[in-house]
């Protein structure tokens, strides 16, 4: 596995080098957004980690580039604390928020849950009932592909699963912890719900649903979301 790392603070850097190099990851390390960014070109990479205040190019927005054509994890790991950098990161496609000072343990945790996410979504699935089609929504589990009506609609991968699981269960309400648990296989906390809170509200941009009343994508205070039949 690929992982591409890109901070400006060479310390860290060589930190978060050495653990994922102690996991047989090879690690493409840059201190400089534009070097990143034009590596993509040459390197095939399955997880990124950003720091946010960089010198060139900051970190949202090379996050930003990235989505234009990638789709592989990334983790932003920041000295950026505010509830507001977390909520903007995870708007533009992140999948992951991690503050400095950090655990190398508990990034490597996270490393390796956001991978074993990527694979199975990169993975063919073989299973029949794999495509859900209903009220404009065309949803296909074995190529990862989301329909809304005409349009092909990119889905980073946890936007996928989110999808996929509503879609699923559609009729009925999915509590926010068992979506949680689904996608991210992690136990949930309460503080948790802020993190599907913006990826329901990016879902939500995508398939232009956002309005005060959704008619897709349905919140049901203190308890979860819903998608109508």
């Amino acid at each position: 596995m690929n992982i591409l790392v890109v901070d400006d603070e060479k310390e860290i850097a060589d930190l978060i080098e050495i653990y994922l190099k102690n996991a047989n990851y090879n690690v493409y390390k840059f201190y400089s957004s534009k070097d990143a960014l034009n590596s993509l070109k040459n390197i095939k990479i399955d997880l990124a980690i950003l720091d946010v205040m960089m010198p060139d190019i900051d970190g949202f927005s090379l996050c930003s580039k990235i989505r234009e054509k990638y789709n592989f994890p990334i983790i932003f790991v920041t000295a950026k604390i505010e509830n507001i950098d977390k909520v903007n990161g995870l708007t533009i496609g992140a999948d992951d928020y991690i503050t400095k000072p950090f655990q190398p343990i508990e990034l490597m945790a996270r490393v390796k849950a956001q991978l074993r996410r990527y694979k199975n979504y990169n993975l063919t699935q073989h299973e029949n009932n794999n495509k859900i089609d209903f009220r404009n929504i065309l949803i296909d589990n074995s190529t990862h592909e989301f329909y809304f009506g005409d349009e092909k609609i990119e889905l980073t991968p946890t936007e996928f699963e989110i999808l996929w699981y509503l879609c699923l269960h559609r009729g009925n309400v999915v509590k926010t912890e068992d979506l949680f648990m689904y996608v991210w296989k992690e136990k949930y906390y309460e503080n948790d719900n802020n993190t599907i809170m913006v990826h329901i509200r990016h879902l939500r941009e995508k398939m232009k649903d956002t309005g005060k009343h959704p008619k897709y994508i349905v919140t049901v205070w203190g308890v979860g979301y819903k998608i109508e039949k």
